[in-house]
């Protein structure tokens, strides 16, 4: 008999509202997830005492803080997890914490439920994980989330420049889609079309979103955007939807300048630099959509002057080696590079 169709892994419960937290016993009570209440929850070190005092009062669960991030942490994590008959991991946090649990989780074979309380990047429901060792960053294939929390009122109450993270890491969708598809015409990588769809229109929602963070209207399109992303990358069974020259040059700017600015930030300039590279149509769209939402688009407002960008340029191919973007189609030596640097600036500078 003929395949008809794909089987997709994806969370069985996906829920994105103001006081969604609240939830989390119930949706722990499903038999799907757990049976005897055996939980533990990791908790990032970032998280309020009042989601702490809130989790603690209504779970009874085995709850650990994490430090978000690091590779060690997640190690550290999976360690306290193993040999105590264990039956779900919760992990609750931004980006760094959530990858830490995900990681945790897969090494030690646990379901994994994601409670997100900012929107930095697209980690909240994907198969990566990104974690840092020894100044560098890795990404880790992980289990996916079998259930998705998205509480906007926490959300909400973060720093905007996390919701503006996270509207750079959805957008630059679009460019990693487009790097995956010169990947496909020039060196014969294989392309999943049902997946870079996904992250394209996850992309377009945010896009062509009108209202701006804090509005519970933007942070709701973008949550559901990120885990669209995330869904993507699980049907690729690849991070390719999702990340292409963008992603090298931030990872770039982390290696050479740590501490420079947030993922999506990052990605977000990224994103720019790559689409200007390559003339991309969508460009005056994720431009616009970036003023908007006051996204870094230019070096500049990562506090990086050109020269500093250009070696970033430069160095990220070597972040992903055998990924193929518009960097390694276009091969620039370093006087090449900085010359599109300049152009890319003087077009865009305001």
């Amino acid at each position: 008999m003929a395949l008809l169709a794909r089987i997709l892994a994806g969370p069985i419960l996906v829920d994105v509202r103001a006081g969604t937290i609240a939830s989390l016993p119930a949706v722990l009570a499903d038999g799907r997830i757990a049976t005897t209440g055996r939980i533990a929850i990791a908790v990032g070190s970032g998280v309020g005492a009042d989601v702490r005092s809130l989790v603690a009062s209504s779970v009874d669960a085995l709850m650990i803080e994490v430090d978000g991030g690091s590779l060690a942490s997640a190690r550290s994590l999976a360690e306290h997890l193993r040999g105590r008959q264990l039956e779900a991991l919760v992990g609750i946090g931004g980006g760094g914490s959530l990858d830490v649990a995900k990681w945790a989780a897969t090494a030690v074979g646990l379901p994994f439920v994601s409670v997100a309380t900012t929107l930095t990047h697209d980690g909240l429901a994907s198969p990566v994980a990104v974690l840092e060792e020894d100044g560098w960053k890795g990404s880790y294939g992980v289990q996916p989330p079998i259930a998705v929390l998205v509480d906007l009122d926490l959300v909400r109450s973060a720093p905007v420049t996390h919701a503006r993270s996270g509207i750079g890491e959805a957008v630059s969708n679009l460019s990693a889609v487009a790097d995956w598809a010169l990947a496909r015409d020039e060196v014969g990588e294989p392309y999943d079309g049902l997946a870079a769809a996904m992250a394209t229109v996850s992309a377009l929602a945010v896009v062509n979103e009108p209202r701006t963070a804090p509005d519970d209207g933007l942070l709701g399109a973008l949550a559901d955007a990120l885990i669209m992303s995330g869904l993507a990358m699980t049907a690729a069974g690849t991070s390719r939807p999702c990340s292409g020259a963008c992603h090298e040059i931030s990872h770039a700017i982390d290696r050479l300048y740590p501490g420079t600015g947030l993922h999506g930030e990052q990605v977000a300039v990224g994103a720019m630099f790559a689409s200007f590279l390559r003339g991309d149509a969508r460009l005056g769209e994720i431009d616009r959509c970036f003023t908007r939402n006051e996204v870094p688009r230019l070096p500049s407002d990562l506090g990086l002057d050109a020269g500093a960008f250009a070696a970033a340029v430069v160095a990220a191919p070597s972040t992903r080696p055998g990924r193929f973007t518009i960097l390694e189609h276009l091969d620039m030596g370093e006087s090449e590079t900085r010359r599109r640097v300049d152009e890319f600036i003087e077009t865009f500078h305001r």
